[in-house]
Parts: C-alpha cells; structure tokens; sequence
C-alpha cells in the first residue's frame, strides 16, 4: 500500500483557489480545502452537524489546504517545484499567508478521515452527487451519481468539476459519443452517460484513477456505456467524438488543444476547466489559433472553464 506525503498550506480566503491550483500543478492525487466560511454554510443550512466537525474547524480564521503525493522517486521534485511557486505567488496578493507543514500518511488512514466531510451536493438543474456510505433519496426529476472517490480527483465540490457538470447538462445531446480526458474519480464520464450519451470513453494517466473509475462506473450501472482506460492524454487515440470533457490544469488543456480538434467531430464541443483565471488568455490563444469558436466563458473565484466549438 502507497505511504502519501501529505502538504498542509493555511493561507486566506483571497488565495485559496490560487493555492490549490498548484497542488494540482504539480500532481497532488488528492485535495481537501477547509474553508472556515463554507463550513459555516453547511452547519447553518443544516446539510452537516455541527457535532460532527472538530472544534479547530469551527473556529478557524483561515483555510486550509491539503494536498497528497504519492511517496515515490519523484517526490523530492515535485515538492521542491511545488515551494518555489509557492513563493512566486507572493507577489500576486496583498496581504499574503502560506504557512506550510508537512506529514507522512498511509493510504488508509487518508481514504478514511476525509469521508466524514464529504456530503451529497446539487450541481446544476438535476444532478446530485452523493458520495457511496451516504443514505439519500432522490428527488422527482433529479438524477443522483453515487460516488467513493478515494485518492482521485473529482467529488463535485470543486468548481472546476461543478463548472463542467453544469456546462454538459446544458450542451450534451443525448445519442452522443464523450470522452473524457482525465478521468480521476470517473464523475464526468458518469455524469455524461446519466444524460443519455450513447458512448463514453474515459482517460486517465493514474492506474489507481483507472481502477477507482471503474469501480464508480460499476457503481452507477453504466458499464455498457462507459470504458475507463489508461492513456496518456490523447496519444494514439482515433475515432470521432461530439464532446471532449477535460477538466485538467491550464498544461494539459495547452497540450491536449490540437488532439482534441482533430478527434472532435464537426461543431463538436471541447468543455475544458481547472483553468487558473490568470492562465486563461494563453489557453484562450491556443484555442483560437487551432480553429475552436468560444461558444461560453465560465468564471467562479479564480477558476475558468470554457466550452469551445470545432467550426
């Protein structure tokens, strides 16, 4: 079983999303944001116990961000890329807090403690995402994606994830083929046969990303519809798709732009987020200069998503 080394950033609420967008720069395989404010929220709207939260969570002035990387032979560098753009953010805030802390975990343990924060949530017009161990019954007219997210990325609490949730129930047409670069947990490629797509292929360069989407298709009884595989972004890849989901970092989004535009079909739309807001002009370049029309431009805090036609 992989020890993970787990990062711990308390820093304030104007530079959280900016935070958070690194551990995912730099591969973290997992991210918790304790935001004192949205805590707050869910205990007064009584969608979590106050009992059930511990009192330094409560009562906290800051958030905290965690992010876990797998102990491995690229350890060492990737948290020595991860300080020195901790640093450079610096200059881009005002009044600026990092207090960075670290600790070595076992899987287990992680896959365990962070399940008692994670609660059912709407997304959009119908979907509800409800994590696995959770009882919830299901409103007229909604459509509930059960999910055990383990060490991957993607629960539906992210606003990169919820961004494009929202975008595929307004833009996917029922009879589609998606493929879904960077899977993690699986949700978007659930999500997309849930709203009638004919086919889903989901991608992912993690084998353990791999082995939890299956399990959270399996889950979902969308197995006929959805195939999970290991594939690095769009290599080798052929066929013709009507949507290409990509919620990923501003890197990939760059890298994968000419791919995606060759295996879109005509006025196929590439939905891509996990854009950190002052990446967005370079990604919107390259988009442009492919041959993609912007048909929508989504903005919560300092993330981006985007939907973009192959005119």
């Amino acid at each position: 079983m992989t020890n993970w080394q787990e990062i711990t950033v308390e820093t304030t609420e104007e530079a959280c999303e900016a935070v958070a967008n690194l551990f995912y720069e730099v591969g973290a395989q997992g991210v918790v944001i304790e935001d004192p404010r949205v805590i707050a929220r869910y205990v007064e709207e009584d969608l979590w116990d106050a009992y059930e939260l511990p009192s330094e969570l409560l009562e906290a002035e800051n958030v905290v961000i965690k992010g876990y990387l797998p102990m491995d032979q690229r350890l060492e560098e990737r948290l020595e890329l991860f300080e020195k753009q901790l640093a450079e953010l610096e200059q881009h805030f005002v009044s600026w807090l990092a207090k960075v802390s670290y600790a070595e975990i076992a899987e287990a343990d992680w896959s365990s403690a962070w399940k008692e924060y994670y609660k059912p949530q709407h997304i959009g017009e119908t979907i509800v995402i409800s994590p696995s161990w959770e009882e919830y019954r299901p409103q007229p007219g909604e459509t509930v994606i059960w999910l055990d997210p383990g060490m991957a990325f993607g629960t539906g609490n992210h606003p990169t994830t919820a961004m494009v949730i929202r975008a595929m129930e307004k833009y996917l047409r029922p009879g589609s083929r998606v493929l879904d670069v960077g899977t993690g947990s699986g949700i978007l490629a659930i999500v997309a046969a849930k709203l009638g797509a004919a086919q889903v292929l989901a991608l992912d360069i993690d084998t353990l990303a791999v082995e939890i989407a299956q399990q959270n298709v399996q889950l979902n009884h969308v197995s006929e519809q959805v195939t999970v595989r290991y594939n690095d972004l769009l290599t080798g890849l052929e066929g013709q798709y009507q949507m290409i989901t990509a919620n990923l970092t501003a890197d990939p989004v760059l890298a994968l732009a000419e791919d995606a535009f060759e295996r879109l079909s005509p006025a196929g739309l590439l939905l891509a987020s996990g854009i950190i807001k002052h990446r967005f002009p370079e990604v919107e370049a390259k988009l442009l200069n492919t041959g993609y029309h912007l048909v929508e431009i989504i903005e919560e805090g300092e993330w981006v998503s985007l939907v973009a036609r192959k005119d």
